[in-house]
């Protein structure tokens, strides 16, 4: 996966700089809205066992990827091959992801918020399907 440069300058709806706990609320959000999603929600139900260590592991993960921080130690892709996702699954995951950081942040931290989501979105669909390209619905992820 290309990593992009990490965006700590960017602020949250309160004007305060991105913050590892401020990506916590952001994945807690996230997952509290994708576990009621009709399609999303079976798969996220059937491959997590314990929440809290996933949700922790995922917010190691957006620490890593969006302010720098070596926090996460894993395989995004080997994790995502053993599960049954399509590529429109990703337009989903990539809405909700916007919506949760168009609720979170200023606009334009959402808007990099929902860049940042759809180039990984891009990058595990290259790596699942062998599809390049952006990920279907990129442009809009982070828009309100």
């Amino acid at each position: 996966m290309t990593q992009a440069p990490p965006i700590p300058d960017a602020a949250d709806a309160h004007g305060e700089r991105l913050t590892q706990p401020a990506l916590a609320e952001l994945v807690r959000r996230f997952y509290a809205a994708a576990r009621l999603d009709p399609v999303l929600g079976p798969v996220f139900e059937s491959a997590v066992g314990d929440w809290e260590s996933h949700l922790a592991r995922v917010t190691a993960f957006w620490t890593s990827v969006l302010l720098g921080v070596r926090a996460y130690r894993g395989d995004p892709l080997g994790a995502h091959r053993r599960r049954p996702l399509t590529p429109e699954m990703f337009e989903r995951w990539l809405a909700i992801w916007g919506n949760a950081a168009g609720e979170m942040f200023e606009p334009e931290t959402a808007r990099l918020l929902g860049a940042r989501a759809a180039m990984i979105a891009e990058s595990l669909q290259l790596g699942l399907f062998g599809m390049g390209g952006p990920a279907p619905g990129a442009t809009r992820a982070g828009e309100r």
